[in-house]
């Protein structure tokens, strides 16, 4: 067995990084494109129903908001070739380089997205630049989470994988609630008619002003893999047929196991502010605060489910019980929306899952595959996961509020369902830890 297909305990040990300044440019690094594309997909999200009404105008509210959050999927479209092209260029050529290029493509969408001019202005052509930012948005963030994760995970000593592969989901957790902050900031401090004319560009032009930074960043970290140093000792030239012909199951059942924390993440934190205003009486801003406040929870049990991690011999069975929890707490929020305190607190317990499931999940998808198509599994099962579930989420959700005629429970028809499957994936899930 080579080196690079080698399983921990096995005589081989990972050369982790060895100065605090050294693991906070790394971590930096790697969370910042994360964070941009968290930031970008969550500000489309909240303010889903403003942007239906400036680039998709109708005279039902409901169709508007039903046609961007469609939108929003479209840019899901491109992730499984952007998770395919970039996880396999990060497999050759490094993850240093790839991280590099899915920033610029980021910034590219955000850019178009940001100052596209309006329906009333341009016409059909300016809906056709939002559906052109989304699927350069997709193409990039196919690709950033199998570059960013594995460089932390492979930077990383054996026994802190956990805790540095929590920060990537950390960047998530900041993201959204920023996200989520910009939302309640823009619609209590501006009229209806500032926040359509200009206010919901802000964040996008405030991702932009992110981007140089992440960029100097990304350029001074050192690499931790290049596979074209390592073909004459493992052969691998094509690490995609890699991953399908030696490693088909494990690539299809994890496919599986990132659905319960996209549709959780999709559903509870991305949707929720939407899901209130329709639901519910609550105002945009306090929706908004909710969604802040949940986006605390998950940063800080992304990083205690990072620690526990890294002093469990096996990870798979905190996952299960994950999963578990999350299904009792989200039928619970569901069931009980009408009553604030009641659905808050189990709106939280079910944010806390969701942060310690995504480092969970993950860390066991990425030592269960060597390194030489670790990026490109990574990246191809998050990228194929979140495009079939995260990209149809909110358009599912928001279909079965509209032929139940808003009923509460609607969303968890489908949540639920999707739980229990997710579960039966993790039991099937064969756990290795690779080098």
């Amino acid at each position: 067995m080579s080196n690079s297909h080698a399983l921990i305990g096995e005589g081989n040990e990972q050369i982790g990084l060895k100065t605090r300044a050294e693991k906070t440019k790394l971590i930096a690094a790697a969370g910042v494109g994360n964070f941009l594309e968290i930031f970008d997909f969550t500000v489309y999200s909240f303010f889903a129903a403003v942007i239906g009404r400036v680039f998709f105008p109708s005279d039902n509210p409901l169709v508007s908001l039903l046609i961007a959050v469609s939108v929003f999927g479209v840019g899901f479209i491109m992730r499984p070739l952007g998770s395919i092209l970039i996880g396999a260029y990060a497999d050759r050529k490094g993850r240093k380089s790839a991280m590099l290029l899915t920033i610029m493509l980021m910034a590219a969408g955000s850019a178009l997205i940001g100052f596209a001019p309006p329906y009333e202005m341009i016409g059909w052509a300016a809906p056709l630049l939002i559906v052109l930012g989304r699927l350069l948005q997709g193409f990039s963030a196919g690709g950033e989470i199998g570059a960013a994760t594995t460089l932390l995970m492979e930077s990383a000593d054996k026994n802190e994988r956990g805790f540095f592969v929590s920060w990537q989901f950390i960047g998530q957790g900041l993201s959204s609630m920023c996200g989520a902050l910009f939302g309640a900031g823009l619609t209590y401090f501006l009229s209806d008619e500032a926040l359509h004319s200009w206010g919901w560009r802000v964040p996008f032009i405030f991702a932009l002003l992110i981007i140089p930074v992440g960029l100097y960043i990304r350029a001074h970290i050192n690499e931790t893999f290049v596979g074209a140093e390592h073909d004459s000792t493992t052969g691998t030239t094509n690490p995609v047929k890699e991953l399908i012909t030696t490693h088909f199951r494990q690539f299809v059942i994890a496919i599986f196991m990132v659905m319960p924390m996209t549709l959780l993440m999709y559903i509870m934190v991305f949707y929720m502010p939407t899901y209130l205003k329709e639901i519910t009486e609550m105002d945009a801003t306090m929706s908004y605060m909710i969604s802040a406040a949940t986006s605390i929870v998950m940063i800080i049990f992304a990083l205690l489910a990072g620690l526990a991690c890294d002093r469990l011999p096996k990870r798979k069975p905190l996952a299960l019980v994950i999963i578990a929890i999350s299904l009792i707490s989200s039928w619970l929020s569901f069931q009980l929306v009408t009553q604030f305190w009641p659905f808050f607190i189990s709106l939280l317990v079910t944010i806390a899952a969701l942060g310690a499931l995504l480092t969970t999940g993950l860390l066991i998808i990425m030592e269960a595959f060597p390194r030489t198509v670790r990026a490109s599994a990574t990246a191809m099962t998050y990228g194929i996961g979140v495009t079939i579930f995260g990209g149809t989420a909110q358009i599912v959700v928001t279909w079965l509020l509209e032929i139940t005629n808003k009923n509460p429970m609607a969303p968890f028809w489908y949540l639920g369902v999707m739980l229990v499957i997710a579960f039966i994936a993790y039991a099937l899930f064969k756990e290795e830890r690779y080098i």
